[in-house]
């Protein structure tokens, strides 16, 4: 498995037959792979939940505290489509060993910043670092496993990606509270030093590419770097600018623009495009983009909205919301045993499209919302959107590296990945859009039902007033009193209307993705290397 290894780094011999049992060697590379990919994944979110005492300690006020979730994920959507080719210029072993090491300096300097510009740089530096584990994880897993054994593989990948963002939160929130917000950040020096003892013994050592630098499509790499970096800031900081009312959404808009183009004419005139949009002329391949962007959407929008219910309408903390979360993993563990399985016998189309039309049912199960809702509530939509998630994101991992080449499969990976976190951001901008604008509307409809006409609205504003007034005796002081108590009344039946229409308009979503399904592929049981169809 050690040539295996080599053409997961890019070397030119073309890779050697598939083994039927992987070894020791092979299973060490892939659980490094995995672990790495944890670490990237958990630290995407650790922090939301630590961000109120993140921002006292270092000075920031709730808008500029945003910039330390913004930062990891800015740098981390860069790096993804780069690790294909970063891995071919380094080697894969030194690829991540630089990484790891990276990934732990970052960490160091986020736990001890006192300032927001260096826990900015020290964010940015952890989203570089993390964002080029999670495509090699999954290239590892192809390259290293036979095709009989890709299902347990892909399932161990597929099962951290979906975990990962869902115990961020928890963990981030226990520590800040137990113990100290820096270990937000100190906990991943341990984990990187495990990472590091297992990939110098489960991979291969590998000569590093120089020419393969010299010789790289450095107008796709700048067109990437500034177009994909500006456009995930435009959709995380968009609504709290007011988009275009922004001159920095406005001149971030045009730097994504230009990045675009630079991407585009890179696939044009470059010999090996450093982003292989190619890849998408495949159909198979190109629906599981498509799919993977919306379920994307549906894991992020959910992850956001859920934590924002209950905080906000509920009046839950971060520890009981991270308990309600979890509670779409417990299918995670439950399946871990029997999903491999499921992948070998059964068609991916009917796995996908069952996964879409549960995401779908679960979403629609919380369009009844009330002010009175709270976590129980959320039991059985949060089961099943958690057997749903699994159903469709473990095969649609498995299906893109079947649509193609063995060779295309790091590039594949990156845009795979690429896809879903970006899928996942102009969800989340999306739905903060429709949260802020919808709200706005139905908080005027319910004020212009309440009127001097309206006998009940003044029954309740007297009766309300009558108990102020019984506490403080000022009938002035208590209509105002009671006042206020209707605003707020009127804003979270608002919000509850709000929260129950995304749920809706993202079942909706899920649901316009079943039919692409159709022309997922499914690959064979055992033998050779699935040709990539369109090439």
């Amino acid at each position: 498995m050690a040539e295996a290894g080599t053409t997961a780094a890019g070397a030119s011999p073309a890779p050697a037959p598939e083994a039927e049992r992987a070894g020791a060697a092979d299973w060490i590379a892939v659980a490094a792979g995995s672990l790495g990919a944890l670490m990237a994944t958990l630290d995407i979110s650790i922090t939301n939940s630590a961000l109120p005492q993140i921002q006292g300690e270092i000075g920031a006020t709730g808008t500029e505290g945003t910039w330390i979730s913004t930062g990891y994920l800015m740098s981390e959507i860069v790096m993804i489509p780069l690790a294909a080719w970063l891995t071919r210029v380094f080697g894969l072993r030194n690829f991540l060993l630089g990484n790891a090491v990276l990934f732990i300096m970052f960490s160091m300097m986020c736990g001890w910043s006192h300032t927001l510009p260096v826990m900015i740089i020290g964010r940015i530096g952890q989203g570089f670092a993390g964002g080029a584990m999670i495509p090699t994880a999954q290239t590892i897993i192809r390259t290293r496993l036979p095709r009989s054994q890709l299902p347990v593989g892909m399932t161990m990948f597929g099962l951290i990606v979906l975990l990962g963002p869902l115990l961020g939160p928890v963990l981030g929130g226990w520590l800040a509270e137990n113990i100290n917000w820096s270990w937000c950040f100190f906990i991943n020096l341990p984990v990187c030093l495990a990472l590091i003892t297992l990939l110098i013994v489960g991979l291969p050592s590998d000569r590093p590419q120089w020419s393969t630098f010299l010789k790289a499509d450095w107008l796709g790499i700048v067109g990437l770097t500034i177009g994909l970096s500006s456009l995930t800031v435009v959709l995380e900081e968009g609504q709290r600018e007011r988009w275009f009312e922004s001159n920095l959404i406005v001149a971030l808009s045009c730097l994504s623009l230009a990045g675009m183009v630079l991407i585009a004419i890179s696939q044009v005139v470059a010999q090996k495009p450093i982003m292989r949009l190619s890849l998408m002329r495949n159909p198979r391949y190109a629906s599981v983009i498509v799919i993977v962007s919306a379920v994307g959407a549906g894991l992020y929008g959910v992850s956001y909205l859920l934590p924002q219910f209950l905080s906000n309408v509920a009046g839950y903390n971060a520890e009981q919301s991270g308990a309600i979360m979890l509670v779409s993993g417990v299918p995670a563990f439950l399946m871990m045993p029997i999903l491999p399985r499921l992948l070998g016998k059964f068609d991916f189309r009917i796995l996908v499209i069952t996964g879409l039309l549960l995401f779908a049912l679960s979403c629609m199960l919380d369009i009844s919302l009330t002010a009175q809702s709270v976590g129980h509530d959320f039991f059985w939509s949060q089961l099943i959107r958690g057997m749903a998630q699994i159903l469709a994101m473990m095969p649609l991992n498995q299906a893109s590296m079947a649509a193609v080449s063995r060779e295309d499969s790091g590039d594949a990976a990156g845009l795979y990945n690429m896809a879903r976190n970006l899928g996942g951001s102009i969800g989340l901008a999306i739905i903060g859009t429709v949260i802020d604008r919808r709200t706005t509307f139905h908080t005027a409809m319910i004020r212009e039902s309440l009127t001097h006409n309206s006998v009940l609205g003044q029954d309740r504003l007297a009766a309300s007033a009558a108990n102020w007034f019984a506490q403080t005796g000022d009938m002035a002081y208590s209509r105002m009193r009671a006042l206020g108590q209707i605003a707020a009344q009127i804003q979270q039946q608002a919000t509850v209307i709000t929260y129950s229409e995304t749920f809706y308009l993202l079942g909706i979503a899920l649901l316009a993705c079943v039919p692409l399904a159709m022309l997922l592929k499914t690959p064979p049981p055992h033998g050779g290397n699935t040709p990539s169809a369109g090439h």
